[in-house]
């Protein structure tokens, strides 16, 4: 893991402190910024995320998703997480804890808009630092390419619809227009982008080539992350700084939405059969977000004042250590679980 990738909540933190010192000095500069649109996109944000994504996607080889079928378990158990249950807990958890216990402490006017921001986290599965966490529990890396290569895929055609029906349901408008641009810009045209990028350097140079510009581009990408919440926290630093306690209250459905389908996969996993070596990267990937294509999908739909665009964020700033508690709970119960695959095979013997 990286300098940046290791200390990501740092970054994050002196974000919000840099954002919104900004912002309370500056409104004019951000006020110009927020009205640099055309058709709904904001190009500043726009340039950013694509910085933010495109080295991203350079890492997946498409051509893994023909080795889906080595680990089916793993993958179905994973997709099952992922599509099936991930996005519809944590709108029932936004629910429950955004639209109910916490509302008294919430701004009235934001309540559908941090549950909209929580949605948008959940329907978008982890990418890039899926291969940090993999790398860390001794995961098995053709499952990690073939089952990310699988989930971009499968986002490609289904964030959009997800997010469209869970926001329907919690009787938020949806501005379809603006999802499937969102879902165009973000997704489909920077898979495009990455993917030539990817074979030129190969046919090019090969592996180094490549792995050289990744390393190039690598801390690039983390520097627009951090310019994007910069953005964000300069308008929504005025709400922050009269209720401090927001972002605390949106970490919590984040929390045990984390958890709760980290230990799911696992526990499935487990259930079925398959190696530790693919249930630890099972897990991960269950449980982690795509969080700058949420970043960019929320900012798109709502603004950058929005709940929804803080909801984000807030997912960005727990990301890492919160990752890190669940790769330590996979290593750490190893034993247990290959006692549950010694037993499997006893018993099938």
């Amino acid at each position: 893991m990286s300098l940046f990738e290791r200390y990501l909540t740092v970054w994050v933190a002196l974000c919000i402190v840099v954002g919104i010192a900004l912002g309370h000095f500056f409104p004019g500069v951000f006020q110009a910024i927020g009205g640099a649109e055309i058709a709904k996109v904001n190009l500043p944000v726009a340039v950013l995320i694509w910085l933010m994504i495109i080295p991203m996607l350079m890492k997946i080889d498409f051509a893994a998703l023909g080795r889906v079928r080595e680990h089916w378990r793993g993958i179905g158990v994973t997709l099952f997480v992922n599509w099936a249950v991930k996005p519809f807990s944590m709108a029932a958890l936004g629910w429950l804890f955004i639209g109910y216990l916490f509302r008294p402490w919430l701004p009235a006017d934001q309540i559908d808009s941090y549950i909209a921001g929580l949605i948008i986290l959940a329907a978008a599965p982890c990418t890039a630092m899926v291969f940090v966490w993999s790398h860390l529990t001794k995961g098995e890396p053709h499952f990690t390419l073939s089952q990310v290569a699988l989930n971009d895929t499968i986002m490609v055609f289904a964030f959009a619809p997800v997010v469209g029906l869970l926001l329907g349901l919690s009787a938020i408008t949806v501005p379809w227009d603006t999802l499937v641009l969102s879902v165009v810009l973000y997704i489909v045209v920077p898979v495009a982008i990455a993917q030539v990028l990817r074979r030129r350097l190969l046919a090019g140079g090969g592996e180094p080539a490549l792995g050289a510009v990744l390393a190039r581009l690598g801390p690039l990408s983390l520097l627009a992350l951090l310019a994007t919440l910069v953005l964000l926290f300069g308008f929504q630093g005025e709400q922050i700084l009269g209720s401090p306690l927001i972002i605390a209250l949106l970490a919590v459905p984040i929390l045990v939405q984390v958890y709760l389908n980290a230990g799911l996969a696992y526990l499935l996993n487990r259930l079925a059969g398959e190696q530790h070596c693919v249930a630890g990267p099972s897990a991960l990937i269950g449980a982690s977000n795509f969080f700058e294509l949420a970043v960019a999908a929320a900012i798109s739909l709502f603004g950058f004042q929005s709940g929804a665009a803080l909801a984000t964020v807030v997912g960005v700033l727990i990301e890492v250590p919160v990752m890190l508690t669940v790769v330590w709970i996979v290593n750490r119960s190893k034993d247990w679980y290959e006692r549950g695959e010694r037993r499997e095979h006893v018993t099938t013997v």
